[in-house]
């Protein structure tokens, strides 16, 4: 199955309008479900230093964020949306483009859920020469691009009552996908300075761990 990339319905939409709060309860749904938010913390918390705060790119609705603070790691914002209610007291958000933020300097640890799917390879090159600069840990959730997980959304979204935006996006997210060691490729980060794993869960999600050496 070869990588596609298409545009998502969520982000022709406000963040208010009906369906994109659907949407988001779905996605909620299949966070929990695939137990991502519990990963990011669960991997957080084994570091053996992590900074005072560290960068989470395309943090949405900022439900990841304030998991993780409720787990005592401090995380700050970055999207082209405006910031969530609630986030974490003292917390930063930054709403920029993540493509051309100039901020990447300040974090030594970037996370992604669901995001990095969303860009061409081109794109991931642009990002990965930014985040290479100052970026000691990557970590990120993405889907796993596999045809089985297209047809299982496409099964369980009326059935858990998704609406029409989340059945779209989530087979174009599938299609956008990665398995092997793809992301790490286009983010440029293979090499003698960065130790990359890479695995795929039994529910569907591509999971990244990034290291400098």
């Amino acid at each position: 199955m070869r990588r596609q990339l298409q545009p998502e319905l969520l982000d022709t939409l406000a963040p208010g309008h009906p369906d994109a709060l659907h949407n988001r309860r779905d996605l909620r749904i299949i966070n929990r479900a695939a137990g991502n938010y519990r990963w990011f913390a669960r991997t957080l918390s084994r570091q053996p230093e992590l900074p005072a705060s560290l960068l989470e790119i395309g943090a949405g609705t900022g439900e990841l964020g304030n998991h993780l603070a409720a787990k005592m790691i401090c995380a700050d914002g970055l999207d082209l949306w405006p910031e969530p209610d609630p986030w974490p007291a003292g917390r930063r958000w930054h709403r920029a483009d993540l493509l051309s933020f100039d901020g990447y300097g300040e974090y030594p640890v970037v996370i992604g859920n669901l995001i990095f799917h969303q860009f061409s390879a081109g794109q991931l090159a642009e990002l990965g020469a930014r985040l290479r600069q100052s970026s000691g840990l990557i970590l990120a959730n993405e889907p796993a691009r596999r045809r089985r997980w297209q047809a299982l959304y496409r099964v369980a979204g009326p059935l858990l009552g998704a609406n029409y935006v989340s059945r779209h996006d989530a087979h174009v997210s599938v299609a956008a996908g990665f398995l092997g060691d793809e992301l790490p490729r286009m983010l440029g980060l293979p090499g003698p300075e960065w130790d990359c794993r890479c695995h795929t869960t039994l529910l569907g999600m591509y999971r990244m761990i990034a290291r400098r050496k």
